[in-house]
């Protein structure tokens, strides 16, 4: 495989870190960084997503990353349907490599309890994704935003109809997104044929209506119910998380 120019592009901006996903061959895309980086100071992180035990081997011991990025079926937007839960993950990873890169968990994560139980399996640190979609700062539509504050703890499912719809297919075999479940679901559900899917979603669009609005979100999204700053919720789940472990430790 022939270098790919965004890589250098990106390392140009001197970067903290570099995250890569689902990919064919990301190690051709982790020795590139480390190629570049070898003629300079500047050091960048590289993370790599994996959702498995097997991909979080060879992340840590063939391609030698910083931080492996541990993710769960919950996740939201996409990731792999076979993925097992985050703390069943986290846990295998951290038996298969004791003494690996730092894991930082992601998947499904709202509440400042949840982050504690994550540290205290020994994970390193946390992802918020979908959380941080209940924000004004997120770039969702309002409609999205309205979507999100509706939605319950069942309220999200995996599938490639979001993909077909959206026209954003290509991701490699057993990758797919986790959405809000709404028309859109239903369609594939129902036996409609691509096209006629594609046409549904189109004509919603068109016409603003919510039945089809793709909303990517994770599992987590029903814990949430309010709009807040990024700000805010970043310190809410850091308090929570400082409560929680305080708790635990009276427990002993």
């Amino acid at each position: 495989m022939s270098e790919d120019p965004r890589i250098p592009a990106v390392l140009n901006e001197l970067p903290t870190a570099i995250w890569f996903a689902f990919g064919e061959d990301l190690g051709t895309y982790v020795r590139q960084v480390r190629a570049y980086e070898a003629k300079r100071q500047h050091k960048t992180l590289v993370f790599v997503c994996v959702n498995s035990v097997e991909e979080a081997l060879v992340a840590a011991n063939d391609w030698k990353v910083d931080v492996i990025a541990a993710q769960g079926v919950e996740a939201g937007g996409h990731g792999s349907s076979h993925a097992p839960t985050l703390s069943i993950l986290v846990s295998a990873i951290l038996a298969a490599l004791p003494n690996g890169p730092p894991i930082v968990a992601a998947g499904g994560i709202a509440t400042g309890p949840q982050v504690a139980s994550l540290l205290t399996l020994g994970a390193s640190g946390v992802i918020l994704g979908t959380r941080l979609l209940f924000t004004p700062e997120c770039a969702y539509t309002p409609t999205q935003k309205s979507l999100l504050l509706k939605a319950d703890l069942n309220a999200t499912t995996r599938g490639m109809c979001f993909d077909e719809v959206n026209r954003t297919l290509g991701w490699p075999e057993g990758i797919d997104g986790r959405a809000i479940a709404n028309g859109i679901w239903m369609d594939a559900q129902e036996g409609l044929d691509m096209e006629e899917r594609i046409l549904k979603y189109d004509e919603g669009k068109e016409k603003g209506e919510e039945e089809r609005v793709l909303v990517w979100a994770g599992a987590a999204a029903g814990l949430t119910k309010e709009i807040k700053g990024a700000g805010e919720v970043v310190r809410e789940i850091h308090d929570g998380a400082l409560e929680a472990l305080r708790t635990a430790a009276t427990l002993f």
